[in-house]
């Protein structure tokens, strides 16, 4: 799965959302910021991003996981080959 790459401000079609977030935060985030939704929206965007990296590495993990586990089958089969009733 490609990881997404975050969308411009100026080039992504924006929509309006309600957020419910703590007014101390807002009141103390706006002595630094002007555009609050423009930094919200960075914030989210590199959220999003890092977590298709950790998704992507974990797909990753897992088939590595699998290959080796497919290597050792092959190699010296399975403990329940000795013990089948069929």
């Amino acid at each position: 799965m490609p990881l997404a790459q975050p969308d411009t401000a100026t080039a992504a079609r924006k929509r309006a959302v309600n957020l419910t977030l703590n007014e101390g935060l807002v009141a103390q985030a706006r002595n630094y910021t002007d555009n609050l939704s423009a930094t919200m929206e960075e914030l989210l965007a590199a959220y999003v991003a890092q977590q298709q990296q950790a998704r992507a590495m974990r797909r990753q993990q897992a088939d590595a996981a699998v290959l080796d586990w497919n290597t050792l089958h092959g190699k010296v089969g399975s403990f329940a080959d000795e013990h089948t009733t069929l």
